[in-house]
């Protein structure tokens, strides 16, 4: 088993290159919600706090060195990233605020909440729970759902309330969010340097429009690498744009970006400004951390 999604936080600190401190203050141990009930409303000028996704990606068996690399506790437990629909406030995330419910009513328990390793710009939407709760065979878990108070990054919005079923071991990963990436955050021609949130950007020329994909985990190649920016892979996305006329087409990256940093994010590198309507991806092509391939997927992009 690859564990790619996972093993990246604990390489990139066994090598020394973990990054700031203030990527470590993206972890929570708080067992209980610290955040002060501020009022703010579950939806707002139609952007609503919701969990898009939870997908139940191992069952006891992060890798024991990961009590160096994610939290202490972390070893040999489940791990589970969950997907919001808007970017949240680390400052108002606590271990605390996340309640998985098993198929048997059973309550889990979390070791650490941590946003690593999507911490790269526009992608502070998915959290890694880490810690019991239930097993595969016997009780699996069945449900998320946000118990304290869970701010947005604009702090416009609160999860608390938030809902959402988790997605069973056995399935493998989804398309769970589209987005168009605004141009000041394109960074063309970045490469990855190894450090948290590090990744390499769109090309230099050619491009005209980003779109960044989330999936339900961490995704690789079945041979647990990732895609490289210019390879077939990339092909494989199927963007549907629609030109002023209102007629649709289908193209296909030039190239990816958000590659090399281990997590769930990829950004779709086009070189038309037909605006993105909706993205998918084949069956059978990238894997999460318990091999499992991903299904034929397609989401919408979010306006």
């Amino acid at each position: 088993m690859k564990n790619t999604y996972y093993t990246v936080l604990i390489t990139l600190l066994l090598i020394g290159c973990q990054g700031s401190e203030s990527d470590f203050a993206l972890t929570s141990y708080e067992q209980i919600d610290s955040t002060a009930d501020s009022a703010l409303p579950r939806e707002v000028n139609g952007q609503s706090a919701e969990l898009l996704s939870a997908f139940f990606g191992l069952d006891n068996n992060l890798p024991r060195t990961a009590n160096r690399g994610i939290c202490e506790g972390a070893g040999n437990a489940d791990g589970m990233p969950i997907v919001f629909s808007a970017e949240i406030d680390h400052t108002t995330m606590q271990a605390g605020d996340f309640q998985i419910t098993t198929a048997g009513g059973e309550i889990g328990s979390l070791a650490c909440v941590t946003l690593r390793p999507a911490i790269d710009e526009g992608e502070l939407r998915t959290a890694l729970l880490v810690g019991e709760y239930g097993s595969a065979d016997a009780d699996p878990p069945v449900s998320v759902k946000i118990v304290g108070n869970l701010h947005a990054l604009d702090q416009t919005l609160n999860f608390k309330g938030a809902e959402v079923a988790v997605t069973p071991l056995e399935p493998g990963p989804s398309l769970v969010f589209a987005e168009v990436v605004p141009e000041s955050s394109w960074h063309l021609g970045r490469e990855s340097d190894g450090s948290w949130g590090s990744s390499n950007g769109c090309p230099t020329s050619g491009v005209a429009q980003v779109v960044r994909v989330v999936w339900a985990g961490g995704v690789t190649l079945e041979n647990g690498e990732e895609p490289d920016s210019g390879d077939a892979v990339g092909q494989l996305y199927q963007v549907m744009v629609e030109a002023a006329d209102g007629s649709t087409r289908t193209v296909t990256p030039i190239a990816l970006g958000d590659l090399h940093d281990g997590d769930n994010n990829h950004e779709l590198c086009l070189d038309t400004d037909d605006p993105a309507v909706s993205v998918s991806f084949p069956a059978g092509i990238l894997t999460d951390p318990n091999d499992d391939l991903n299904p034929a997927t397609r989401i919408p992009v979010s306006p």
